[in-house]
């Protein structure tokens, strides 16, 4: 069977393609950005990419297409499929009906660490030998990979909150039925689709509603939007990390070792090769996802010893004349503000170069620009790409402006950050897209410096 797959360039859609050509798929797709990382990773894996969406593409008469979330209405390809009567359908309802029935299936959901924690989790139970199909949001060190499809019950899937179709408004992951869910956190987001804090919950009551019985719900205990959401019904397991939880983890001796608990007793200890107390809740929530499919804590935290991080998520991609670069896809003020502090922790009093890219459609509404000074205050030089805003970044950096730069040009960006580094500085650069190479630019000029 040959599926065409339109935005197949996302990091979800990609992970489809991946999938359905494991799964013995014809795959094709088509896109109007096509770059790396994941045009690479296709490409590796045999799938033919299309740039553009030219209706001349109909005539490779796929037996269906599967249309990403970033496909709207007016597109041109769109338009021709839908005027002929074409079968289509959205990612994750072809991942529900092609890869996910039958398994016992592993989400994990919530604002902010669900990348990193679905890594987590499928790294423990690869460790643990389950051998599971995944399904994330970046590719995983430990994989090399950011999707896989395996012969066995369990399958790892980053259950995002954003919407599945211009034709199904719901979130993804009412589509994915799962029988363990991870509930990270939960905070207004995607103001482009969501109204209002009120209406992703409602996405969240959702899901809720989709777990069994005897399924089992793992939740934030110190998030109270996440109580807000079961409190409007629960009928599955539950069980609660962090804040009042039954779970705890705590530092064991100031580094980076962290003794796990359950119900007041310690049950484990590891060196965490993660900073942060967030990526402490994550593995926290991954170990106790594990153990309901029977992997005792002490295994997992064996595996969490030997976890060798997600691409993107504080990625160190270069060091040159002494200067560090770092790639984080960080977004969401409170997103940054913990990838900063995370990096602080590890750094100690050098300095922390932070260059900003405001893409996401929600930082480009402007809805949470009065937040940003504070995510960045424990940065020591700000420098934020303000191109194609709308709202005016200098003055939404104001309480900050005795550090905080703006440019509309990416190679000004590039020369102020190169000439301000010196040996010891760590650069952080956030954005949720390709930013233009800004890293591989930083550390060209900055190797040009005297």
């Amino acid at each position: 069977m040959h599926i065409h797959i339109l935005g197949i360039c996302g990091t979800f859609m990609g992970g489809i393609a991946l999938l359905a050509r494991q799964a013995g798929f014809t795959v094709t797709g088509c896109d109007a950005n096509v770059y790396p990382p994941m045009s690479t990773q296709l490409t590796e894996q045999g799938v033919a990419l299309i740039e553009g969406y030219s209706p001349d593409q109909l005539a490779m008469a796929p037996d269906l297409f599967v249309i990403g979330n970033a496909i709207s209405r007016g597109n041109p390809l769109l338009e021709a499929i839908l005027d002929r009567g074409l079968p289509y359908t959205s990612g994750p309802q072809w991942l529900a009906d092609n890869i996910l029935q039958g398994k016992w299936v592993l989400a994990v959901a919530g604002t902010h660490g669900k990348t990193t924690t679905s890594s987590l989790l499928a790294w423990i139970l690869e460790d643990a030998g389950l051998n599971p199909g995944f399904l994330i949001g970046g590719v995983a060190s430990n994989f090399g990979i950011s999707a896989r499809l395996t012969d066995t019950p369990f399958f790892v899937v980053e259950a995002d909150e954003y919407d599945t179709a211009f034709c199904d408004k719901r979130s993804k992951f009412v589509h994915y039925r799962p029988r363990t869910v991870i509930l990270n956190n939960l905070e207004f987001d995607h103001a482009d689709i969501f109204a209002d804090l009120a209406a992703i919950e409602t996405q969240f009551q959702h899901l809720v509603r989709t777990i069994p019985q005897h399924g089992r719900i793992i939740v934030n205990g110190g998030d109270d939007n996440l109580k807000r959401v079961l409190g409007k019904g629960c009928w599955s397991e539950l069980e609660y990390f962090g804040g009042d939880g039954a779970w705890q983890v705590r530092e064991d001796d100031g580094r980076d070792q962290v003794a796990f608990s359950l119900n007041g007793k310690e049950i484990a200890q590891c060196i965490l090769p993660l900073t942060g107390q967030h990526n402490r809740l994550n593995a926290l929530a991954a170990m106790a996802a594990a153990r309901h499919v029977g992997i005792t804590p002490a295994t997992s935290a064996d595996a969490l010893s030997r976890f060798a991080g997600v691409k993107r998520r504080l990625e160190a991609r270069g060091t040159v004349r002494g200067v560090t670069v770092y790639d984080d896809f960080a977004h969401h003020p409170t997103a940054i503000a913990t990838t900063v502090a995370g990096l602080r922790k590890r750094i100690g009093k050098r300095r922390i170069l932070a260059v900003l890219e405001p893409r996401s459609n929600t930082m480009k509404l402007g809805v949470m620009k009065s937040q940003l000074p504070t995510s960045l205050a424990d940065a020591d030089k700000v420098y934020c790409f303000a191109k194609n805003l709308g709202w005016d970044a200098t003055e939404a950096l104001e309480p900050i402006k005795g550090k905080a730069q703006t440019f509309e040009d990416l190679a000004e960006l590039v020369a102020a950050v190169a000439a301000e580094a010196r040996s010891g500085d760590q650069i952080l650069v956030m954005s949720n897209g390709g930013f233009g190479g800004v890293h591989e630019k930083l550390l060209a000029a900055i190797g040009e410096g005297d």
